[in-house]
């Protein structure tokens, strides 16, 4: 069996709507899977730019980098390949700029604003609620208050 290393980049979107921070959370796999939006690192490309282009592709939003939350790491076998993979996923805090959850693509069921703590009780996978958790706090020390 082969062993590789991926690396991916993503983020957590963020706003202020009225009185009341607000993430993007994505819905896949039939409603099933809620996950932050990320993606693989191409070849020649930084995390930070991957990552925009990630959450744009994804989401169909435009976000400014404000800051790196943090990166998670797991291992997971692909039997196509017959290869095991030490996954390094890189997300960092971004604010909305722009665009509309309407234009999010296909390996998306769905794209939704959440109040962050809702957010953080959504999400699928322990990890990605860390990394939401961190981004909280980051938000909150900005002063942007939900």
């Amino acid at each position: 069996m082969n062993t590789k290393i991926a690396i991916s980049a993503g983020g957590v979107v963020f706003r202020k709507n009225n009185d009341e921070v607000q993430v993007i959370a994505a819905i896949r796999a039939g409603g099933k899977v809620w996950c932050l939006p990320k993606g693989i690192v191409e070849q020649g490309e930084g995390v930070e730019e991957a990552a925009l282009r990630e959450v744009k592709e994804e989401t169909g939003l435009v976000g400014k980098i404000i800051d790196k939350i943090d990166k998670i790491e797991y291992w997971f076998y692909w039997k196509p390949d017959d290869t095991r993979y030490h996954k390094f996923v890189h997300f960092f805090l971004m604010e909305f700029v722009g665009g509309d959850t309407s234009r999010h693509d296909s390996e998306l069921d769905e794209v939704k604003w959440l109040p962050i703590d809702i957010a953080i009780n959504k999400l699928s996978y322990k990890g990605e609620r860390h990394i939401m958790e961190k981004a909280k706090r980051i938000i909150e020390n900005m002063g942007v208050d939900g």
